[in-house]
């Protein structure tokens, strides 16, 4: 099981395609170039996802495992990533200073959050860490998309 934020925006503003290659690591989905790939998995072709340029309003999507959520609820930002609706988060930048204030906890207090590491290893702090980072730099890029999860 995982949770899948998405940031969407009706009108979006060109975005630079990527590689279109989706690997799943460390309890989370994410997009490697070509160059990791062939490191990764020599002689093996990927399947590369087409991207429908143009009718897709989706701004920034990421993805990461619900054996996590303790780890978010004690950075406290449990709600805002898997639940933003029940708290009134409808866009983007009402995100960023949620996820700012839950990103230094976690900075300020490693051992605190490893402790939360799942027993299986299916995601780290690690995870929580860099899928944060990138969500809050998808906010502040696109403070007026329309917030989505998908749990």
């Amino acid at each position: 099981m995982s949770l899948d934020v998405y940031l969407k925006m009706p009108n979006k503003p060109a975005v630079e395609a990527g590689s279109g290659i989706f690997v799943r690591e460390n309890g989370e989905t994410k997009e490697i170039s070509r160059a990791e790939w062939d490191a990764k998995f020599p002689e093996r072709e990927p399947f590369v996802a087409s991207l429908d340029e143009g009718g897709d309003d989706e701004v920034f999507s990421a993805n990461i495992t619900h054996n996590l959520g303790a780890m978010a609820r004690e950075a406290g930002i449990y709600e805002a990533l898997w639940r933003p609706e029940e708290i009134g988060i409808t866009k983007a930048a009402q995100l960023i200073p949620l996820l700012k204030d839950g990103l230094a906890k976690l900075n300020g207090d490693p051992d605190v959050f490893r402790a939360f590491n799942p027993a299986n290893g299916w995601g780290s702090y690690e995870t929580l860490c860099n899928f944060t980072a990138s969500y809050l730099k998808a906010c502040i890029s696109f403070p007026d998309a329309d917030v989505n999860v998908w749990r």
